[in-house]
């Protein structure tokens, strides 16, 4: 039921994303709760903006004419007159995510797209795009929230803290959300919506301490540790039936991460810093995720827009279904614009949120989400074990972001070499001096 008579605006930047249409089905289908009188994209690709943008036309005008819908390459048409900007960007595209992920693979380091030396390239390309988006939302609509998932998360919102502290950009990860929904599952309930929980960590590197029945308050840890142990988040059966193969080899180890901590449930992204020899044996330095996408995600839904385009309705396309990850992105602007108060995750300054950790860690825990930003919530002290961890790894994001303050090749370098994927200082210098060059057109000149 809707609160007031309000309707909002919103533009996604990354009009060329593949999650797009999903993101805009699943918009359209929540206005109950977060009314739209505008959907905008923003891309500096027109050409692959394009491709979604006719079809999402279609869409709009079968499924909700009264909404105005454009794309656009032209920031300021883009970010005038919106209420929230979705922060959807990937700078280099596939081309650049392949390199992240094959450039480490050469040396026998995880070739991953938001961990190790991949991560941090993603990272460092992502910095500059996300400040102008800032800037440019700032300068049109200063009164707009920014909901920014654009990787790599943790090394975004340190920048964003130190660049940008008074932004109001809240940075998110929909990955613990899907495996609560796995969670919610084993359990016997329907889906994240169903959970309560004590999460704590950095983005894409963290651990529950608590999940309960939201209704019941039953305390749901025994059951799921029991699960887990012996097949990790994997479901299996209608729930997976779609799921690629390199998925349910992540989601079933995640068995063997709970065996080296069975105190806490861990995120998925953990198997790479826990077993990276593993990763490293598995992997086919000539065909990764990027290859996987290329074949499967990017042209099944390019196609389909092509289809929609060339047959002029949108009836029975392949999203007409509740996607995870933009139904948490709704939640949270509907958590915004009514000041619910709800409890999501957020990457934030510490500031005492996990109790053992520096303040000014960027960290990822629970918040209470209101119409001022977002109220961290205490987890109480990470364990000895998951506190080295973190320290380590926030120490390489915070590295990463001083690379790109001082424009120094030493600070990249030791980024490299402290992170737990990679060996010693030798591999790190090489792995790095093979990407420079492929990330010319987006780095700053380390020197």
């Amino acid at each position: 039921m809707m609160k007031d008579n309000r309707k909002f605006s919103v533009v996604i930047a990354g009009g060329g994303s593949t999650f797009t249409p999903g993101f805009v089905l699943n918009l359209l289908k929540n206005q109950d709760r977060f009314p739209l009188r505008k959907i905008k994209f923003y891309d500096n690709d027109a050409e692959r903006q394009k491709k979604i943008g006719d079809a999402v036309s279609i869409i709009m005008n079968e499924r909700a004419p009264e909404i105005e819908f454009e794309y656009t390459t032209d920031p300021k048409e883009a970010f005038t007159d919106v209420d929230f900007v979705m922060g959807s960007i990937r700078v280099g595209k596939y081309h650049m995510r392949s390199l992240d992920e094959k450039i480490p693979l050469r040396y026998g380091v995880n070739g991953q797209e938001t961990t190790g030396p991949g991560g941090m390239a993603y990272g460092l390309r992502s910095i500059p795009a996300i400040i102008q988006i800032i800037d440019w939302m700032e300068e049109y609509s200063p009164n707009a929230w920014m909901i920014n998932y654009s990787n790599t998360i943790a090394i975004v919102a340190e920048a964003c803290r130190r660049l940008r502290p008074h932004s109001k950009v809240i940075n998110i990860c929909d990955m613990p959300i899907d495996i609560m929904t796995r969670m919610a599952q084993i359990c016997g309930l329907k889906d994240y919506h169903d959970l309560d929980f004590n999460y704590y960590g950095l983005n894409h590197f963290g651990w529950w301490k608590g999940v309960w029945d939201k209704k019941t308050g039953k305390d749901l840890m025994p059951e799921l540790k029991k699960y887990v142990s012996k097949n990790g988040y994997w479901v299996g059966g209608d729930f997976d039936k779609n799921t690629e193969a390199s998925w349910k080899e992540t989601f079933k180890k995640a068995a063997d991460c709970y065996a080296l901590e069975p105190n806490t449930l861990p995120n998925t992204y953990m198997q790479y810093y826990y077993y990276p020899q593993y990763e490293v044996k598995n992997a086919d330095p000539n065909r990764t995720r990027t290859d996987e996408i290329r074949e499967y995600r990017q042209k099944i839904v390019f196609g389909e827009c092509e289809r929609i385009v060339k047959e002029g309705t949108a009836e029975n396309n392949m999203w007409d279904r509740n996607e995870t990850h933009s139904e948490y992105i709704v939640d949270i602007c509907h958590a915004i614009a009514y000041n619910t108060g709800e409890k999501f995750l957020a990457n934030i300054p510490n500031n005492g949120a996990i109790s053992n950790m520096d303040p000014d860690s960027i960290v990822e825990v629970p918040c209470l989400f209101t119409s001022h930003g977002v109220e961290p919530i205490s987890t109480g002290e990470a364990g000895i074990f998951q506190r080295g961890l973190m320290m380590e790894q926030q120490t390489c994001e915070k590295l990463v972001v001083d690379a790109y303050e001082q424009h120094s090749y030493e600070k990249m370098w030791e980024a490299f070499a402290l992170n737990k994927t990679v060996p010693d200082a030798l591999v790190a210098k090489k792995i790095l001096d093979d990407m420079i060059p492929e990330n010319k057109p987006y780095w700053p000149i380390l020197k």
